[in-house]
C-alpha cells in the first residue's frame, strides 16, 4: 500500500462517504469521527459513543466497506475507538472488512467485550429497519396549517409559525414559545410547522416530542447508562418540538440535559419550537436559565377563538367531512360553545351522534336539545354570547337586532334580559357586559339589571319570561 498516513487513508475515504450521503448525514454522522492510527491494515478511527458505533454499523455497512476496500484492499479491517460515558478513555472494537464472497461485516471485540442491551436508547422513535432520514417525525398528518383556521386570536402565533415553517432556524423566532389554555391550538400549530418544514425539505430531521415522553426517555437513558447516545440523538435534530414543556416543571435533572440540547441546537442553528399552557413568565418550577431561553425569540398566544372563527371553524370540519347542516345550526353550535376550539368540535360530533343513533334529522330543535346538556357538563360557566343566543331564540329576535341601537320595548327588553342574566351567570365585568350588548357603558347594564328585577316584581308574564330562560341556561 502506498498510504501510510491514517489521517489522509480517512480523507480519502471521507471524499467517497461524501458523494454517497446526503449533506446533513455527512455533518451528522461522518464530521464527528477522528482518525487514530493505520497499522496492519486496520484503521482506527474516534467515535463520540456507543450510539454512534452502533448507527454507523447499521446504517452505512455497506459504504464503509467500499471505502475501506478500496483505501486498504480486501483484507482492511476498520478499528473503532468509542468514547466512554464521562471518560477520556475509549474502548475498541473491530469491524473486519470480508472477502468478496460475504456478504455482512463481522463486528468482534479485540479486548473488552461488547454488552449490547436490547433496550437500547438508540433513537427512541427508530422504526425497525428505516434508516434516520426515513424515521416517524411523529407528526399528526392531519394537524397541517390549510385545516388550522385562522382569526384574530391566533394570527401572531400562526404567522410566526408558518415563518418558521420556510426557514428553520433562520428567523429571529427560536425558540418559537406558543402557549395558551388546552383546546385553542397549540399541538395543532407545532404539527403543522413540523409538517410545512419537513414538506419543504425532506432532509430536515424533525421531531415532535411530548414532554413527558421526553423525560421518559431519559429517565430510559440513564438507568441503561446511554445519557451520552440520549443527549447525541436529540442533539442531531434540525427542529426540534417539545409539547407541554410546563411539565418539566420540578424536575430538575430532566431540565439539565434538556438546557444543554436547547443550547446546543440554538447555536448551531436549529430551530426549537415549544408549546405551554402558560406564558414563560407564568411558568413555576422551571430553572431561570432556561426561562431565560425561552424569551430569546417569540412567545406567541393563543386566544379563546371569537365567534367568526368558531364559525369557520364547524365550517370547515363540516365541508370537509361532507356533512349538510343548516346555518342555523352552525350558529346555534357557534355561539354555545365558546371555551375552545377542542369542545366546539366535541359538541360537532356529539350532535352527528345523537343524530346517526336515534335516526334523527340535524335540525335546531336536536341541537338545542344536544347543547344545552353538552354545555351544561363541559363548562362550569355560561358565556355571554350563549346566553344573547337563547334568549334571542326564546323571543325568535336576530342577535343582529338585540345588539342594534332600536329602542323598540321588545328589542329592549330582549337586551336588557341579556345584561341581567349575564351579570347573575357569569363573572364579566359590568363593562364587558355592556360591550357584547351593543356596546353600552356599564351604567346601562346597572339599570336594565335594576328594571327587569323590578318587572319581575310587577310583571306576571315578564316573570314567566325570566323562569323559562333561566331553566334553559341554568347549570346543573
Amino acid at each position: 500500500m502506498g498510504l501510510t498516513n491514517h489521517e489522509e487513508i480517512w480523507n480519502n475515504c471521507l471524499t467517497v462517504i461524501r458523494s454517497n450521503v446526503s449533506h446533513q448525514n455527512f455533518k451528522i454522522w461522518f464530521e464527528p469521527i477522528l482518525p487514530v492510527s493505520i497499522k496492519d491494515n486496520i484503521l482506527t478511527i474516534q467515535v463520540p459513543s456507543q450510539f454512534f458505533y452502533e448507527w454507523l454499523e447499521e446504517n452505512y455497512i455497506t459504504l464503509l466497506k467500499k471505502t475501506i476496500k478500496k483505501e486498504l484492499g480486501k483484507e482492511g479491517k476498520l478499528e473503532y475507538h468509542i468514547v466512554l460515558e464521562n471518560s477520556s478513555k475509549s474502548k475498541p472494537y473491530v469491524s473486519k472488512i470480508p472477502s468478496s464472497n460475504q456478504k455482512d461485516i463481522q463486528n468482534n471485540p479485540v479486548s473488552i467485550p461488547m454488552n449490547l442491551s436490547t433496550n437500547k436508547i438508540r433513537n427512541p422513535f427508530i422504526i425497525p429497519g428505516l434508516q434516520k432520514i426515513n424515521i416517524n417525525p411523529q407528526l399528526n398528518k392531519s394537524y397541517t396549517f390549510d385545516a388550522f383556521v385562522e382569526g384574530e386570536c391566533n394570527r401572531l402565533a400562526r404567522s410566526a409559525g408558518y415563518a418558521v415553517a420556510q426557514d428553520p432556524g433562520g428567523t429571529s423566532f427560536n425558540p418559537l414559545f406558543i402557549y395558551g389554555s388546552g383546546g385553542l391550538g397549540k399541538t395543532h400549530l407545532a404539527n403543522a410547522i413540523g409538517i410545512e418544514a419537513k414538506n419543504l425539505d425532506p432532509e430536515k430531521t424533525v421531531l415532535y416530542v411530548s414532554a413527558d415522553k421526553f423525560q421518559t426517555q431519559f429517565i430510559d437513558a440513564i438507568m441503561d447508562n446511554k445519557k451520552n447516545d440520549f443527549v447525541h440523538f436529540y442533539q442531531s435534530i434540525d427542529l426540534l418540538i417539545i409539547d407541554d414543556v410546563q411539565f418539566l416543571s420540578g424536575k430538575e435533572k430532566t431540565q439539565d440535559v434538556f438546557f444543554h440540547i436547547f443550547n446546543h441546537l440554538h447555536q448551531n442553528g436549529k430551530q426549537i419550537i415549544l408549546t405551554s399552557d402558560k406564558a414563560p413568565v407564568d411558568i413555576i418550577g422551571m430553572e431561570q436559565r432556561l426561562l431565560s431561553r425561552f424569551k430569546w425569540g417569540l412567545s406567541a398566544d393563543l386566544q379563546a377563538p371569537g365567534l367568526e372563527t368558531r364559525l369557520a371553524i364547524l365550517r370547515k370540519k363540516i365541508k370537509k367531512d361532507g356533512i349538510e347542516i343548516s346555518n342555523e345550526v352552525i350558529e346555534y353550535i357557534a355561539y354555545s360553545i365558546t371555551t375552545n376550539v377542542r369542545e366546539l368540535e366535541g359538541a360537532l360530533i356529539s350532535l352527528l351522534a345523537q343524530a346517526s343513533l336515534n335516526k334523527k334529522d340535524i335540525n335546531i330543535d336536536l341541537a338545542r336539545n344536544m347543547l344545552d346538556k353538552f354545555v351544561r357538563n363541559t363548562v362550569r360557566e355560561v358565556s355571554i354570547d350563549y346566553i344573547q343566543k337563547v334568549i334571542c331564540d326564546y323571543f325568535d329576535i336576530p342577535i343582529e337586532i338585540m345588539k342594534s341601537k332600536t329602542r323598540k320595548r321588545e328589542i329592549v327588553q330582549c337586551r336588557q334580559l341579556a345584561m341581567y342574566f349575564a351579570k347573575q351567570l357569569t363573572k364579566n365585568s359590568l363593562a364587558m357586559i355592556g360591550k357584547h350588548c351593543g356596546n353600552k357603558d356599564h351604567a346601562t347594564v346597572l339599570h336594565a339589571c335594576k328594571t327587569v328585577n323590578n318587572l319581575a316584581d310587577t310583571d306576571k308574564r315578564f316573570k314567566g319570561y325570566i323562569s323559562d330562560i333561566e331553566k334553559r341556561l341554568t347549570i346543573s
